[in-house]
């Protein structure tokens, strides 16, 4: 896929994931990847359920998407949970079905060493890289796991600087561009361990995406599905 500079729009990441809850860590790392990319706005999508990850510990969509927009407040940030009125399972698809909807804008897929790491396992892994550049930023502890991965032996060829991303006149998927900056140490499954309770905080009305603009209810539990994200 091509994208020229003149005629699209906004240059736009993504950083999809549970979000469970979102922290400051999410903010820290976005803010990073848009300064480092040089990204116009970044969507937080919020998974309705990972086939990676157990449904057991994981909180209400809306009281995790009530959360993501908590922390993401007066920042170029929009939360949203598309998965969920897409109806998709994969990320794959996903981000198939958002770049058709939103043809004027150019992606960049934000991940963390850690979903590289197990990118391989992911379904059409490859149709991921084709679709959209790719930005991995590193995670202590999975860098040398992300560096051996399968799928870093196929996109290692397709590495590109950031700067070099910034400044293409017109550029092209695959992309690999990889993001070093000081270590995060904060985590949602810490935060789960020391305040198990911390949905309850976000009880409340159905939030309103901040993409698509509709409110977003809690599915039933046989269908939270959703894409592979961090």
């Amino acid at each position: 896929m091509r994208y020229r500079r003149g005629r699209a729009g906004p240059l736009t990441g993504i950083l999809g994931g549970s979000f469970n809850p979102a922290h400051a860590g999410h903010r820290r790392i976005t803010l990073f990847a848009m300064l480092a990319l040089g990204l116009d706005e970044v969507w937080w999508m919020v998974s309705p359920g990972n086939p990676l990850k157990p449904v057991e510990g994981m909180a209400p969509l809306a009281a995790r998407v009530r959360s993501a927009k908590a922390m993401s407040r007066n920042a170029p940030i929009k939360v949203t949970a598309i998965e969920r009125e897409l109806g998709t399972r994969y990320t794959a698809d996903t981000l198939q079905a958002v770049t058709r909807l939103f043809p004027k804008r150019r992606f960049v897929w934000l991940m963390g060493a850690d979903n590289l790491a197990q990118f391989h396992k992911w379904k059409n892994w490859r149709q991921i890289a084709r679709e959209m550049p790719i930005a991995v930023i590193a995670r202590p502890g999975y860098d040398e796991d992300a560096l051996a991965s399968p799928a870093m032996a196929w996109l290692r060829r397709y590495r590109l600087s950031a700067g070099g991303l910034r400044n293409r006149g017109e550029w092209s998927a695959p992309a690999l561009i990889e993001l070093r900056f000081d270590p995060d140490p904060r985590s949602a499954t810490k935060i789960r361990t020391e305040d198990p309770d911390w949905a309850d905080r976000f009880d409340g009305p159905a939030p309103r995406d901040e993409v698509t603009h509709s409110l977003i209810h809690n599915p039933a539990i046989h269908h939270m599905v959703g894409g592979q994200n961090a």
